[in-house]
């Protein structure tokens, strides 16, 4: 078969056809964007206390009960644990003052036996309010976060296979129907374990629907408007979801009404099976010649351009054997040179994934106010993602992914050398930072589906992404290494930063070279 982009070189590149599936595409992407980041208001802890019955206590008793605690050099009061109840009774009733007649510091403390009472000044309610996740039980906040990771590295893996087995479009709308399902569905939760199994199921669409997207996209454009897609189109999609997380948590502070709020709108998408096309790359790998001349057939008409007799001439007459033959992700470490692409994509994604989560989770804290946080966290991302098509158009892949991989490192690794009065510039450099490193996040996507060929593409996609998503499942873990040296974290990621920079040295390159579309042709490239 030609080259795919040179049989339908007739449609042109930016006709009606293609600026529709652009623009619904990128939109189907923005439920990952607020997707992927809900937990930072989900999980949020607002400040507590614990809860003291209405019982008969003096004023001076009710003002007392609650131990005063330093944090960060603050009083505050404290968050796990109240003086004895039964003993203040005795103590109020008896007529003693505190701090005069008796000693606080003397008394028996006990834990929230009544429960906590919670602030309401930035949020009506969270999960965490909801199930009581604090003190005791504050190891469940970040296991929440690492369940819908790991839901996220599931659907990543079965989700790339599901695709290049049955099509783009259905496991498009599949995963875009879990996310829709099991959002609506968590509001229903009862316990933090329903909440859990139902976050995971959420997880399974989360990302999946990015990958199928990105992929569909990549098939059905060519030319500098693929590149557009992939670099830019596809991440300012993600990106004004995740700019409209704030603006909603902001509208509705209670947990249940953001989540609906955020599924519902979702079924405006049903109608988009009968408008967006399945990938006549993709059906031309199966063989199925006559429903991808039909798509291209459909686009000419669109574009009100006219299309050949025979579209794809060298499949009308025959289809290979290898064409029709079903691969799986063991056909990515069969070859060795395809093998050592998949491998050094895998650790170089991992890397990327876990920085990108790190410091965004990080940066996440640059401002009192959450809702202003998250904004800022969101809004950084879009030059990074400019600066991304501008690399994809102009620049060697290669050479764009080691560059921005050092100058990241460099950066996490000079915040240790900062001044602790000069906080301001720490916080520059960690956000100069998240720039390359979104920078790269937006184009390694599009670099790994330039890589291989049309029936393995969506398989390498979703394999190297599951692999990246082990970076997401350890991120809160790894943000806690500060607890033990408060630069730890930035050492971490800025040593494999510069490991997955050296790695990144040995990729084929595909800047100007069309899609492969046979293993053979992949395998050619790697040599």
């Amino acid at each position: 078969m030609k080259n795919y982009a040179d049989e339908v070189a007739f449609l042109g590149q930016w006709g009606r056809f293609q600026l529709l599936v652009f623009f619904l595409l990128c939109a189907s992407i923005m439920p990952n964007g607020y997707g992927a980041f809900i937990l930072v208001f989900l999980t949020d802890t607002p400040s507590h206390y614990c809860l003291v019955p209405d019982i008969n206590l003096t004023e001076d008793w009710r003002k007392s009960i609650i131990p005063i605690t330093i944090v960060d050099g603050k009083q505050e009061l404290s968050r796990c644990s109240r003086y004895r109840l039964d003993v203040v009774r005795n103590l109020s009733a008896q007529g003693f003052i505190p701090g005069r007649d008796i000693n606080l510091t003397d008394l028996e403390q006990e834990g929230c036996v009544d429960g906590w009472k919670y602030s309401q000044d930035v949020y009506q309610s969270t999960i965490v309010t909801q199930f009581d996740l604090v003190c005791s039980e504050q190891w469940k906040q970040p296991v929440t976060t690492t369940v819908f990771f790991i839901g996220v590295f599931c659907g990543s893996f079965f989700s790339g296979h599901m695709s290049d087995r049955y099509g783009r479009k259905p496991i498009l709308f599949l995963t875009i129907g879990l996310q829709t399902v099991f959002t609506f569905a968590q509001v229903f939760s009862t316990s933090w374990i329903m909440f859990l199994i139902l976050l995971f199921f959420n997880g399974l669409g989360q990302m999946s629907n990015f990958v199928a997207a990105l992929v569909l996209g990549t098939e059905i454009l060519t030319g500098n408007i693929r590149v557009l897609y992939s670099s830019l189109g596809s991440n300012l999609g993600f990106a004004i979801g995740y700019m409209l997380l704030p603006l909603c948590a902001y509208l509705f502070r209670d947990w249940k009404s953001l989540l609906l709020i955020l599924s519902v709108p979702c079924l405006v998408y049903i109608p988009l099976w009968w408008v967006i096309p399945e990938s006549p790359r993709w059906l031309l790998s199966q063989g199925r010649v006559e429903e991808a001349e039909a798509v291209v057939r459909k686009a000419a008409k669109w574009n009100k351009v006219h299309a050949p007799r025979v579209i794809f001439e060298d499949c009308s007459t025959k289809t290979s054997k290898n064409e029709k033959e079903k691969y799986s992700v063991l056909d990515l470490f069969r070859h060795r040179s395809i093998r050592t692409t998949t491998l050094l994509l895998c650790f170089v994604c991992f890397t990327i994934n876990i920085t990108y989560y790190s410091v965004s989770y990080n940066t996440a804290q640059l401002h009192a106010d959450p809702f202003i946080s998250c904004f800022i966290s969101a809004v950084v991302e879009i030059p990074a993602y400019i600066s991304s098509w501008i690399a994809l158009r102009y620049f060697p892949r290669r050479l764009s992914v080691v560059s921005m991989q050092i100058l990241a490192a460099v950066l996490l690794c000079l915040v240790q050398l900062v001044p602790a009065n000069l906080s301001g510039l720490s916080l520059t450099l960690e956000m100069v930072s998240k720039y390359f490193i979104t920078t790269l996040f937006s184009l390694m996507f599009a670099f790994t589906t330039e890589l291989y060929p049309t029936v393995l593409r969506n398989t390498a996609t979703g394999t190297t992404s599951t692999v990246s998503r082990m970076g997401s499942c350890i991120t809160p873990f790894l943000l806690n290494l500060s607890v033990y040296y408060k630069y730890l974290p930035y050492i971490t990621l800025g040593s494999l930063a510069l490991l997955s920079a050296f790695a990144a040295l040995f990729f084929p390159e595909s800047f100007k070279q069309p899609l492969p579309e046979s293993i053979e042709q992949m395998h050619q490239r790697g040599r």
